[in-house]
């Protein structure tokens, strides 16, 4: 069993998928260790705050650094609304704002070359700015996880890519080893009631995570989440669970994704997942994170 040191780079705050992958993460300390959490798109604080709060209702004091409140593309943030509303005195919660989040990246990552994953679970603009701003950064990432795109023939765009397209190209094109999970993997797996009230059951840390999912459904008005972060979360941890095929990415104008095959290519796409087990994984790895909430790294 490969065990990771990650980095995750998310937008947590809007759709609850982010916080149920901090939660499935959190929740399997026998296979990673979240070295720190760095947020991006919109309100940084806010999403970093949050991120700090839920993880230490689990038990964990993490490292969290607010990252790029715009995007590198120009594109307005998207914003929901209810972010951080499902909680008080949010601003009490202790972030590291001293150094921006894409120099936290890159430092950490060089620090430790080949060591260390990144999860990216959100746009891109914080990775692509350690691309960028350090050229050594690219080649010392030990695995890129993303969720992002929509790899079906003439499919729309997907969030993450088109709201900082930008961002997204210079990723794809740093030749970090990747495996990516698309909508058309991600919309196959939901999280039912029942899956959410066992969540809501598990300790102080479930109760606030499905104040999450309340705030999320009462936001889309359906009984029921999409796991899409989870989903990619478990591609780490349970690649048994995942069929992929390698090849490159390009993203155009509009921000729809296109795979290329090429056995040499540095990502891997996933294109099959076991639906029900994958469901399964997110659901007791959350329960854990909530009931063995004693677990410190």
């Amino acid at each position: 069993m490969t065990f990771h040191h990650l980095l995750l780079d998310t937008d947590i705050g809007s759709d609850v998928d982010d916080a149920l992958a901090l939660g499935v993460l959190l929740g399997s300390p026998e296979q990673v260790r979240v070295e720190a959490v760095t947020t991006v798109y919109g309100d940084t604080l806010l999403r970093a705050r949050l991120a700090h709060r839920l993880a230490a209702f689990a038990g964990h004091d993490l490292t969290v650094v607010p990252g790029a409140e715009e995007t590198l593309s120009g594109k307005e943030v998207w914003w929901a609304g209810h972010e951080g509303r499902a909680f008080t005195n949010l601003e009490t919660e202790p972030v590291r704002d001293d150094v921006p989040a894409h120099r936290f990246l890159a430092d950490a990552v060089l620090a430790r070359p080949g060591e260390l994953d990144i999860m990216g679970i959100a746009p891109q603009a914080n990775l692509a700015r350690a691309i960028t701003h350090e050229p050594g950064f690219a080649p010392a990432v030990r695995t890129l996880y993303l969720m992002g795109g929509h790899f079906t023939p003439d499919a729309g765009p997907e969030h993450n890519i088109v709201s900082d397209i930008t961002a997204a190209r210079t990723v794809f094109a740093s030749g970090i080893p990747t495996v990516i999970t698309g909508l058309e993997i991600t919309r196959r797996v939901r999280i039912g009631r029942d899956g959410i009230e066992r969540i809501r059951a598990a300790g102080v840390y479930g109760a606030a995570l499905a104040r999450e999912i309340d705030a999320w459904t009462r936001f889309t008005g359906e009984g029921w989440s999409v796991p899409h972060d989870p989903i990619t979360a478990l591609s780490m941890l349970c690649p048994e669970l995942y069929g992929t095929e390698r090849g490159t990415v390009t993203v155009d104008d509009e921000g729809r994704t296109a795979f290329h095959r090429d056995s040499e290519g540095p990502v891997r796409l996933v294109v099959d997942v076991d639906l029900d087990a994958v469901a399964e994984e997110i659901v007791t790895r959350i329960e854990r994170a909530g009931t063995e909430s004693a677990i410190s790294y």
